[in-house]
């Protein structure tokens, strides 16, 4: 049987998403979980691999167990219980057995948050901007992002993927409105996949246009040019947020309930 696990997780505790040796990770946080609830060795998949320091305010996972798990809710509190701080889990479902937790995503989305004043309560989940942006300039420069198009000057260099294209169907720039009012902007970018370490380098280079470094024209050479080192500098990982995954809920769900 396949179940997908619905949970979020701060980065700050963790190497990032994927199990690696001598190092604290979250998919090794919950393996050994699931390990001692299901009385038996479970690896799990994500839906993407998060850097170190990445947060995710929804990811989902699938693990396969021969278990009938009949009680999600208590399932859920012990999972919980044993996995203790950073990670939160909120739902679990049965899916088809040959779900996909990431072949199957269709979009992902994630958000980059900005603050323009020093806070101590945001300073964890935040990058404070020194200087001022043309969010206007930014804004233009984004517009160049969407579509069908080559992010290999975004990309992380030597990863064994085999094309940097990708449909990139939202970028833009919003104000952020935060419970402790602090002025600050959020950048929202949606795709159907992502390149390692492709958001934080993209925010860079637009914070370049917003400090009046690099033009419109200059990002959209940049872009053009498909070279990492034209790129801006690949921004702190405490500020990025795996917001949403999409999925086509009713082919690969065994229940009626999204």
């Amino acid at each position: 049987m396949r179940w997908f696990l619905e949970l979020s997780y701060s980065g700050a505790g963790f190497h990032g998403w994927q199990y690696q040796p001598n190092a604290s990770s979250v998919q090794q946080t919950i393996e050994e979980s699931l390990a001692i609830l299901l009385r038996t060795p479970t690896p799990i998949v994500g839906a993407g691999r998060t850097d170190t320091g990445v947060n995710a305010r929804r990811m989902f996972a699938h693990f396969d167990t021969q278990n009938d798990i009949k009680d999600v809710r208590k399932f859920l509190l012990s999972l919980n219980r044993l996995c203790g701080k950073g990670i939160a889990f909120h739902n679990l479902f049965r899916v088809r057995d040959d779900a996909h937790a990431r072949f199957d995503a269709t979009q992902r989305c994630y958000k980059y948050f900005v603050a323009f004043e020093k806070s101590p309560f945001l300073d964890a989940s935040s990058w404070q901007a020194p200087y001022p942006l043309d969010v206007d300039a930014m804004n233009r420069a984004a517009k160049e992002l969407i579509g069908v198009k080559d992010f290999t000057s975004f990309a992380k260099l030597h990863t064994d993927v085999k094309t940097n294209i990708c449909d990139l169907q939202e970028a833009h720039w919003d104000c952020w409105q935060n419970q402790f009012d602090v002025p600050g902007i959020v950048f929202t970018i949606r795709a159907d996949r992502f390149l390692r370490n492709m958001v934080r380098a993209v925010v860079g280079t637009l914070v370049d246009v917003g400090r009046g470094k690099l033009s419109v024209e200059g990002f959209r050479n940049v872009m053009d040019a498909m070279d990492r080192c034209s790129a801006g500098t690949s921004m702190p990982p405490q500020a990025l947020f795996l917001w949403d995954v999409a999925y086509d809920w009713e082919s690969i769900r065994l229940d009626s309930t999204k």
